[in-house]
C-alpha cells in the first residue's frame, strides 16, 4: 500500500539553525500518527512543510505517491490536506458558523450551496460540541472552544489528511475526553497526524509515534515501544509516562 504522506531527506534550515534535518517519514492511510518531542525539536516546522506553509531547503514530500514539494498550500488543501494551527487562527469578528462556512464553501461546487452549506457547517460544529455556539462571535469564545472551532473548520474541508497541532491545549478534562472520541471517529474516514504534548492523549490515540529531537527522528514505533525506549526517556519523556 502506498503511504498517504511521505517525506524523504526533508530539511528546513533557518540560517545556521537546522530546524528539520533530513527527515524520512511516512504515514499509511487510516493511521493515527502522533509526532512528539521536546520544545524546539522541529515538530511544527515539520508539519508546516507538509501542509505547504513554508518551503523546504531540500528533500521531497509525496502525497499518495505524487510529488507535492513545490505545490502551494491552497492547492494542498484542495488535494485533501487540512491543518489546524498551534496558535488559533479563527476569524475573531465572524461567528463560529461563518468561520466553518468559509471552509465548507471550498468543498462545494457551483449549484450545491444553500442546504448543503448549512448541513456541512452544522455537522462540523456538532461533531466538535459547538452547535449551540454557532452564532456566537468566534473572538468571544473561550480559548478551548476556539481550538475546537479550528478543528471544526478542518473537518469541514473533508480532508484525507487532518493535521492537528497541539489540539488539546486549553481544553478542559471533559473536552479532552470528547476530543479523543472525535479523533477516533474522524480516523474512520481520514488519516490523522497529531502533534501533542499531552502524553495520555498520545498514548490513547496513536497507532504509531514519531519522536523528533533537534530536527531528526529519534525513534518511531507503537506507543508501548516508545514508552520503553531509553533514548526517548532520556530526551523527552522522563518519568512522564513511566
Amino acid at each position: 500500500m502506498t503511504p498517504l504522506i511521505a517525506t524523504s531527506g526533508l530539511k528546513k534550515h533557518f540560517g545556521g539553525l537546522r530546524a528539520v534535518d533530513g527527515i524520512d517519514f511516512s504515514v499509511m492511510p487510516g493511521e493515527i500518527r502522533a509526532v512528539i518531542g521536546p520544545n524546539g525539536a522541529g515538530k511544527t516546522t515539520f508539519v508546516s512543510l507538509i501542509c505547504g506553509r513554508i518551503e523546504p531547503t531540500s528533500g521531497v514530500i509525496l502525497f499518495e505517491g505524487r510529488d507535492i514539494t513545490k505545490l502551494p498550500a491552497h492547492r494542498r488543501v484542495r488535494a485533501g490536506i487540512a491543518y489546524t494551527f498551534q496558535i488559533t487562527s479563527v476569524f475573531s469578528n465572524l461567528s463560529a458558523y461563518d468561520n466553518v462556512a468559509l471552509a465548507v464553501q471550498r468543498t462545494l461546487t457551483d449549484g450545491r450551496a444553500g442546504g448543503h452549506l448549512r448541513d456541512g457547517v452544522m455537522s462540523a460544529l456538532s461533531r466538535t460540541g459547538l452547535a449551540a455556539r454557532a452564532h456566537e462571535t468566534a473572538g468571544s469564545l473561550a480559548y478551548g472552544h476556539q481550538r475546537l472551532l479550528e478543528v471544526a473548520m478542518g473537518l469541514a474541508l473533508k480532508p484525507r489528511l487532518l493535521i492537528l497541532d497541539e489540539p488539546t491545549q486549553g481544553l478542559s478534562d471533559g473536552e479532552i475526553e470528547n476530543f479523543v472520541t472525535l479523533v477516533r471517529e474522524v480516523a474512520r474516514d481520514a488519516t490523522v497526524l497529531i502533534i501533542e504534548h499531552n502524553m495520555p492523549v498520545v498514548m490513547a490515540l496513536a497507532d504509531r509515534i514519531t519522536v523528533l529531537d533537534a530536527g531528526k527522528v529519534l525513534a518511531e514505533g507503537a506507543p508501548q515501544d516508545i514508552r520503553a525506549n531509553a533514548a526517548v526517556q532520556a530526551a523527552y519523556l522522563g518519568a512522564e509516562v513511566a
